[in-house]
């Protein structure tokens, strides 16, 4: 049981920081800055979960896995919030508005 254990730790937490290596690679690679954080943020939260999944079977019950469980939330969390404000200190002053028309289809057939 305890090498079934440590199987699963393993794969868990290599699988989580795959992840991170993606997102990492998207925060490089991609053209602007929101398409960076979307896979930043979406890559970091998988990334994440997949580590505290990993060890939580080496965690100390209750008390350990409640927090890793509480950092993996308060990961989520500011990263959320954190997204929404960098989005919304990139949006156009006429998004509100209404004024920005959507991109028009091309109608040539």
């Amino acid at each position: 049981m305890n090498l079934a254990l440590d199987v699963f730790t393993v794969v868990m937490v290599s699988l989580g920081g795959l992840f991170f290596l993606g997102g990492t690679l998207g925060l490089l690679r991609f053209p602007d800055t929101l398409s960076r954080l979307h896979a930043l943020t979406k890559a970091d939260n998988l990334g994440l979960g997949l580590v505290v999944l990993g060890l939580l079977p080496r965690a100390t019950w209750p008390f350990g896995a409640l927090q890793l469980i509480a950092v993996w939330l308060l990961a989520m969390l500011s990263g959320a919030v954190v997204g929404q404000f960098i989005g919304a200190a990139l949006r156009p002053a006429d998004w509100k508005a209404g004024r920005i028309a959507a991109p028009k289809a091309d109608r040539r057939l």
